[in-house]
């Protein structure tokens, strides 16, 4: 059965996206630690980071940072954190998350917004993508 992220992907269940190329996928996380959090993740169906491939790794690496110095222009924060925890969906996912202080890598808080903000949200990214 594909994974929640291979459903996203293949527009089965619908999403704010950031951006795409052929093997990779960004989207705004449903449930933020902060506005402009952000999931990165192949379109290849893989559970654990160190089980890619290394070109697929390093290809998501550098698609993570080209979506995370696009969030560090659009979103007011000192800093976007990464972090790969991979334990709540079974598909390899970056969290890039805008950060203001340690409580909001923590995963303990969370950011309630509407869909109108989160569309907001997305086009502001969207538009500093480079």
């Amino acid at each position: 059965m594909s994974s929640i992220f291979t459903r996203i992907i293949n527009g089965e269940i619908p999403c704010y996206k950031i951006a795409e190329d052929e093997d990779f996928f960004a989207f705004l996380d449903i449930n933020p630690n902060a506005v402009g959090h952000t999931l990165c993740i192949p379109k290849k169906e893989v559970d654990k980071i160190f089980d890619l491939d290394e070109a697929t790794y390093l290809g998501l690496m550098a698609f993570s940072r080209k979506i995370g110095l696009a969030i560090e222009d659009a979103i007011d924060c000192q800093r976007v954190g990464m972090t790969v925890i991979g334990l709540e969906v079974p598909h390899v996912h970056v969290h890039l998350i805008p950060l203001n202080k340690m409580g909001d890598a923590t995963f303990q808080n969370k950011v309630s917004l509407s869909k109108e903000e989160f569309e907001t949200i997305a086009d502001k990214i969207r538009a500093k993508l480079k």
